[in-house]
């Protein structure tokens, strides 16, 4: 993320890859999605998810085709270095004039005949860009500060959402466990934050005492560099998977038994400014496309890989969604899906409840430490200059603490996670999967016919080539974004 060219890494098979990319986009958004849907409505929320699909499938063509373009770039690059140091060779036997003379013919032929030559090849994906290096590749200065503050207000709010779902799930469970009510969250009970939890303390006192704990014990990794292994991943992926089928089947049964308490109402305009930001955030994947992609061995249909997988991510995102809003009542839908499932009528097992409640706390808290190092370390490129180092304390201090600071003292301020992933992704996540994927790939294009010819032909061009599309996928961008903030100073307003 830090805009390197990196090691491309181990590569794998195109299913696998497909499997990757469908772990990287079902996340933290998936919990909050289904109290998002029974707000807006079923019908509202089911034409919004498919929409905004097929507009993160556009804009994944067009990185995918941006990346296609860097690499053309670089690979020409090397060529031109090689075909100089050939020259230098052979400079000293011939004679300068003449020399000069081919030099120049070369340089007007070069170009469309070694494109010619190499055919589509020159298009390959082999090196990992990220998108911080193509961001410098294609945009001028003013566009590469942009990128970068673009991805921090991003990861500043990711690290505000992960502040607060940890301790709020610790709150919902150990106060519901060693309070009154011994056997989780009923379904009547509406909690304060003032409401006592245990003994003097309020619900409040408890989220912030967790608060605190959690910053002490995965703050300090801000300060160091960490990485998450491949066992790591499998791990919390693992449980992630046994979680959502968990919730999945649970609901379907309580619905097939009849029990099923939901009846949402077909649409509820109120509720779309958070469920527009919810699903922005839900297929968030963008930002890290080139380290997923660039180590799939076989790239010949990537383009229909990546439509599979959006398929299977909406059918999975209607599922968990539905059984949700039928099985649960509105009202009753927690902020973090998992806890609904903490009640004695939902789960009869106490191990399950506890698994589902606390399953927060285990999968944010491996991702945490990750997103802040990778929030450091753009603030570091961000104000980097070439030749130059930062001073000890700057490098060691002053960047991780205004990388811990903001996100921590966000989530000491409120624990309303569907708010909290509704503005970071209406706001940065809108700048980061539509803005900046559609000047990148409008951009490259420009780029790609000054260097290699109006004939060259990208082999992972998107299926939406159409300069339309990149004008209706920034049209969008702006709509969402003014949509968003007059619904909230129209709220505020109100009140």
């Amino acid at each position: 993320m830090a805009g390197e060219i990196t090691e491309t890494g181990e590569l794998y098979s195109p299913y696998v890859g497909l499997v990757y990319m469908f772990n990287l986009i079902v996340g933290t958004g998936a919990l909050t999605m289904p109290k998002a849907f029974a707000t807006a409505g079923w019908l509202v929320s089911l034409v919004l998810l498919v929409f905004l699909g097929f507009m993160s499938f556009v804009t994944t063509t067009f990185v995918v085709e941006a990346m296609g373009a860097a690499n053309a770039q670089l690979r020409w690059k090397r060529m031109e270095t090689r075909q100089e140091e050939e020259d230098d060779d052979s400079s000293s036997a011939s004679d300068s004039d003449v020399l000069a003379q081919d030099t120049y013919e070369r340089a007007e032929k070069r170009p469309i005949l070694s494109v010619q030559r190499r055919g589509s090849n020159l298009f390959e994906i082999t090196d990992r860009v990220e998108m911080g290096q193509m961001a410098s590749m294609f945009f001028n200065k003013v566009g590469v500060n942009l990128f970068y503050f673009c991805i921090i207000i991003y990861l500043y709010g990711d690290l505000a959402i992960y502040a607060a779902a940890v301790p709020f799930s610790l709150m919902q469970v150990t106060c519901s466990a060693l309070g009154n009510d011994s056997c989780g969250v009923e379904s009547d009970s509406k909690y304060n934050d003032t409401d006592p939890c245990w003994g003097p303390l309020r619900r409040v006192d408890a989220y912030r005492i967790y608060l605190a704990v959690f910053t002490l014990l995965l703050g300090p990794f801000t300060f160091f560099d960490v990485q998450k292994t491949k066992y790591l991943q499998i791990l919390t992926s693992l449980m992630r998977w046994i979680a959502f089928a968990i919730m999945i089947v649970l609901a379907l049964v309580r619905i097939a038994h009849g029990r099923g308490e939901g009846h949402p109402p077909l649409a509820d305009l109120s509720g779309v400014r958070n469920l527009l930001g919810v699903c922005v955030y839900s297929f968030m994947c963008q930002h890290s496309l080139p380290s997923l992609l660039t180590p799939v061995s076989s790239k010949r249909h990537l383009t229909r890989l990546v439509f599979l997988d959006y398929v299977l991510i909406l059918a999975f995102y209607g599922l968990l969604s539905f059984t949700a809003i039928f099985c649960f009542r509105g009202d009753s839908l927690l902020d973090m899906y998992t806890l609904n499932f903490a009640r004695c009528d939902v789960v009869g097992l106490a191990a399950v409840r506890f698994f589902l409640g606390l399953f927060p706390v285990f999968t944010i808290s491996t991702n945490f430490p990750i997103i802040a190092v990778t929030l450091r370390n753009n603030w570091k490129t961000l104000f980097h200059r070439e030749g130059g180092t930062y001073p000890w304390v700057v490098d060691r201090v002053v960047f991780p603490t205004i990388t811990l600071l903001p996100p921590v003292l966000v989530a000491f301020c409120t624990h309303d996670l569907e708010s909290l992933v509704g503005i970071t992704g209406a706001y940065a996540g809108t700048g980061i999967q539509y803005v900046i994927p559609a000047f990148l790939v409008y951009l490259c294009r420009k780029d790609t016919q000054l260097a290699f010819g109006y004939g060259t032909v990208n082999k992972h061009r998107s299926p939406f080539r159409h300069t339309f599309w990149v004008g209706f996928v920034l049209l969008w961008a702006f709509s969402c974004f003014f949509f968003v903030t007059a619904n909230i100073v129209l709220s505020e307003t109100k009140l």
